[in-house]
């Protein structure tokens, strides 16, 4: 199957935003959205490219995807992170690339992104609470910055850690939980062309409550997966330990790969509630990898997705 989609469009052939927020049935796996010489952020893109599966639900708002975040550094409330981030300093960024890599080192955001294609993604997002949202991406493939600095033999995981700065994010004064945030996925999960670096938010860069300056996109894991303002990648043979799995196994499993068939021991995870549309929307049902089966099934072929969670 192919990942790639190229077409000749143009940034001003692109749906306004206006009418993208708006519109009733969004398609995405066909063509790129656009093209231009800046986009989400990353200096130096040249292509736009779009992959995905059909969504028939409308695209979150600005508003909605900007205004409701679990971003714990800031607070614990959904409105927290919008009240608390603008305070942090995204530029300049260092992020520490090291471990079983060819070129370990401190890398600028442009540095890690540099000649890599930068691609339109509108992704359906589900959080571990059971409330979702549809988002439209801009970034960089993880696996094309991996295979940038050099992926040696053995390693088998890839983890990634949150900036803690006590200065402007009131949540790490806290023990909410073990600062800094920590997330790591499988090899093969982070090559997987479904798995984003991104920068941007529908062509703006994305903003200080939704990662800023570049975070995870990981759209068939529960959100919390999709770790925030990214300061180190490092590649290692031994699976890694994420933050939420250290403060309650039982709860988080490594994988935390949507499954409508496990509930959450506190609550069901077969329906979810989207939002936009009121504390009593509707209700709708969870689809089994977040709706990317047909992607990503076949990379857990053999496990028991009852047991590894």
């Amino acid at each position: 199957m192919s990942y790639r989609f190229r077409t000749d469009l143009k940034w001003s052939d692109a749906t306004p935003k206006e009418a993208f927020f708006n519109r009733r049935q969004i398609m995405t796996g066909a063509a790129a959205m656009a093209a231009g010489t800046m986009i989400g952020g990353i200096p130096g893109a040249t292509q736009a490219q779009a992959f995905g599966v059909p969504i028939e639900r409308e695209a979150n708002s600005l508003d909605d995807i900007t205004s409701y975040n679990n971003y714990y550094e800031f607070g614990t409330g959904k409105g927290d992170p919008k009240e608390n981030a603008g305070d942090l300093v995204t530029d300049p960024w260092v992020i520490q690339v090291g471990g079983m890599v060819d070129n370990p080192g401190n890398y600028s955001v442009a540095d890690l992104t540099d000649g890599l294609d930068v691609h339109d993604r509108l992704y359906r997002f589900r959080c571990v609470e059971a409330w979702s949202m549809v988002v439209p991406w801009n970034g960089v493939q993880l696996g094309d910055i991996l295979n940038k600095v050099g992926v040696q033999s053995g390693a088998k995981y890839v983890s990634f850690t949150t900036a803690v700065k006590p200065d402007v994010m009131p949540g790490v004064r806290f023990p909410v939980l073990d600062w800094p945030y920590r997330e790591g996925l499988r090899l093969d999960e982070a090559m997987h062309p479904l798995t984003l670096l991104a920068t941007g938010i529908y062509d703006e860069p994305l903003y200080n409550q939704n990662g800023a300056p570049i975070r995870l996109v990981v759209p068939w894991k529960y959100g919390f997966k999709s770790i925030k303002a990214i300061v180190t990648i490092n590649l290692t043979d031994e699976e890694p330990d994420t933050s939420w799995n250290l403060a309650n196994a039982r709860e988080y499993g490594f994988y935390s790969n949507v499954n409508p068939q496990v509930d959450h021991p506190r609550w069901s995870q077969a329906t979810e509630r989207p939002i936009g549309g009121g504390l009593f929307a509707k209700r709708i049902e969870t689809l089994m990898f977040n709706g990317y089966a047909d992607e990503v099934a076949s990379m857990y072929e053999g496990m028991d997705l009852s047991v590894d969670i």
